[in-house]
């Protein structure tokens, strides 16, 4: 291409920002090193393998060999300027996109001929035409390829709603991609180890499958513009700007998905790339239309993304959409909150650069804003509190939790204030505190979400815990009626006594109905104002049934008692209620009650049996299952599943879906528990008493 731009010398300039998703193992982060390289932002290429690269700098990342967090770099190429942020592939870290994408101009993604990453494509590219990204794809690997291009552009295509459109050919030689032909330029050029192609003509023997390739590229990109179908049809060679015009149109309105290929570990295929993106990308004007921000009006900017780094505090990974901040200046968040700009640096891996300002497109990390969260529009203060941007999709339902445990009790505030951090950085973990039974839980996206999270914990916060498999909210009901159980406190010590006497009638109540308490006294036997107390009593009796558990579904009458004139008070007919209702509770006999989740779980219809599978291997009862709506080539599978047979599930769920199945939860119903696992429940409970649990 040219770097003389198609539309007569009125190429928009300015900072874009740059997505790099795909599947899971693709060669994003691989590919930003290149282009890293490449532009000259870094001497030498380093790799993912050898813990050398720009992205995934962190030690968690370096310690799995993928990336577990968005990575931001900074380049410039031929006078502008490209941040590129690198986003984790495994489904368990795609929240970390989530702040990003709406906010870019461009998105690149990253993939290969691996039909085993169909569905982990589709995910991909489904959140971007959500969003209405422009995208562009870099098939990568394009050496180690061992189909024609044109099979895997049919392998791909069921990936996309909108058409693939292939811009690059191959040329092969002995079975090896050598090089390619540009269909929009027609040229051809040959791969070189880490540097750019070199051209050369079309040859002779690739000139009709060149021409075919471009024939439909063409057609493809004349169902969007009228003038160019004409002169295909009249078999006028239309001019290589509008081809290049077109292009770039249809790329930003999301017509088509431009298909470029390459090897990011060679740097083949890479100096094109970025050229398609100097040439095609939207600008930040585009993208600001997009989002229905104004052209003109006071600095705006949205946060991306928050770091929370050792020395330097909170850092604010900020897109300025409009306008310019200066280091230094005040800023107002969308939610109220205040804060001086405390530094400006230009990110490049884990190392940054200060400026002293951000302009219009550009990508800074913001210093000290600590008022201002992830995903939240900010404005200079002098304009007034800005209206926040729309565009987030919602934080996705955690799938796995742990309960957290201490190892040092002095570290409970550190705790608490090292995951109010962590949670601030990632919202799709969720740190709770569960009041009935004391635990602390954290819950994620997955077993190695919540992994990374406890590594940072330790690494960065120096607090350590033990974590096991969370407990589960059993319940207990009765199943029988106790008729006139008596409940009697009385303690003389000298001075006022206490005396409560009660009588009360239990029964069980239907499931879901909950606590119910009524009177039936004749004759003042309990005067009324003890009536309260009473109840409060039953209901403290209820918080620990015979089983060991909180009692539901029961209905107490008070039928009858007797009180003293000076003895009795509201703690003593508490006690004689409390000491009645236990009594009566083990006379109806007690049942165990398990929770029951209503789960609607998402898989590629190819897995649906083996997701059946893994439901009825967890006492599931499945419901039913029909297509995904709007997502072809997917099922939704509804099955109810005890909650003590859910942990685990994301794991097994996703190992048999290569990495993409997912589910939502929510609590239906309490069902009874009977035999020997009700039994090994009950004798479980019994001994956590014992040790002091």
């Amino acid at each position: 291409m040219s770097d003389t731009p198609a539309n007569g010398g009125r190429r928009a300039m300015g900072p874009r920002l740059i997505a790099l998703v795909g599947p899971f193992q693709s060669g994003k982060t691989t590919l930003l090193e290149s282009i890293m390289a490449r532009s000259g932002a870094i001497s030498r290429q380093g790799t993912v393998r050898d813990g050398s690269s720009v992205g995934d700098s962190s030690a968690e990342a370096r310690a799995h060999a993928m990336s577990v967090e968005a990575n931001v770099a900074t380049a410039d190429y031929l006078g502008d300027r490209y941040t590129f942020i690198d986003c984790p592939g495994s489904i368990e870290f795609s929240n970390e996109m989530r702040d990003v994408l709406p906010l870019c101009d461009a998105a690149i993604v990253v993939c290969e001929a691996d039909p085993r990453k169909i569905p982990a494509l589709q995910l991909i590219l489904r959140e971007l035409e959500e969003l209405g990204v422009p995208r562009l794809i870099f098939l990568n690997k394009i050496d180690a390829a061992t189909q024609r291009v044109h099979e895997t552009l049919g392998v791909l295509q069921p990936a996309s709603r909108a058409p693939l459109l292939l811009r690059q050919i191959p040329i092969w030689q002995n079975g090896i991609a050598t090089g390619f032909i540009d269909l929009a330029l027609e040229r051809a050029f040959v791969y070189r180890e880490h540097a750019p192609s070199t051209i050369i003509d079309v040859p002779a023997g690739d000139l009709p499958r060149e021409k075919e390739a471009r024939y439909t590229m063409l057609e493809k990109l004349a169902d969007y513009d009228d003038a160019l179908m004409e002169e295909l049809i009249s078999d006028i060679e239309p001019p290589r700007d509008q081809v290049f015009d077109d292009l770039a149109r249809e790329l930003r309105d999301g017509h088509v998905v431009p298909m470029l290929i390459g090897s990011a570990e060679r740097g083949n295929g890479v100096t094109r790339l970025l050229k398609a993106l100097r040439h095609e990308a939207p600008t930040i004007a585009q993208t600001r239309a997009r989002l229905g921000v104004a052209e003109t009006g006071p600095a705006i900017g949205q946060s991306i993304r928050t770091v929370h780094t050792a020395h330097g505090g909170k850092l604010s990974i900020v897109r300025v959409l409009r306008g310019t901040f200066a280091d230094g200046s005040t800023v107002l968040g969308a939610n109220g909150g205040e804060d001086r700009i405390a530094s400006l640096s230009r990110m490049i891996g884990s190392a940054s650069t200060k400026v002293g300002k951000a302009e219009e497109g550009d990508t800074l990390a913001f210093g000290r804003l600590d008022h201002i969260a992830s995903g939240e529009t900010i404005g200079d203060a002098k304009g007034g509190k800005p209206q926040q941007i729309s565009g987030r999709p919602p934080t996705p339902q955690p799938v796995h939790s742990l309960s957290l445990a201490i190892k040092d009790r002095k570290d409970e505030v550190k705790l608490a204030a090292a995951m109010a951090k962590l949670t601030e950085e990632d919202p799709s973990l969720v740190f709770t505190q569960d009041q009935e039974s004391g635990e602390m839980k954290l819950s994620g996206q997955g077993e190695m979400h919540l992994r990374v999270a406890l590594e940072r914990l330790a690494a960065r916060f120096g607090v350590t815990v033990e974590s096991k498999k969370g407990g589960v909210a059993y319940r207990e009901t009765i199943r029988h009626t106790a008729a006139h159980v008596r409940g009697r406190h009385k303690k003389q010590s000298g001075g006022h006594g206490q005396f409560g006497d009660v009588v009360i009638d239990v029964r069980p109540q239907e499931r879901g109905a909950g606590f119910v308490f009524e009177e039936k006294v004749h004759g003042g036997s309990v005067p009324r104002q003890y009536f309260s107390s009473v109840e409060a009593g039953c209901r403290d009796a209820c918080a620990q049934g015979p089983l060991g558990f909180p009692v539901v579904d029961v209905a107490v009458t008070l039928v009858d008692g007797s009180y003293h004139t000076v003895d009795s008070s509201d703690m003593a007919f508490r006690t004689a209620a409390r000491i009645g209702m236990q009594e009566a509770l083990e006379k109806c006999g007690p049942a165990l009650l398990e929770p029951i989740l209503a789960v609607s779980i998402a898989v590629p219809s190819e897995a649906m049996s083996r997701a059946t599978a893994i439901v009825s291997g967890r006492r599931g009862q499945i419901l039913g299952f029909d297509g995904r709506p709007g997502w072809e080539g997917w099922d939704v599978l509804e099955a109810q599943i005890p909650e003590a047979e859910m942990g685990g599930l994301i794991v097994d769920l996703r190992s048999a879906t290569s990495g993409v199945g997912s589910y939502t939860s929510k609590f239906d119903h309490l069902a009874e528990v009977v035999g020997k696992h009700a039994d090994a429940i009950v004798a479980a409970r019994a001994s956590e008493k014992v040790n002091g649990h």
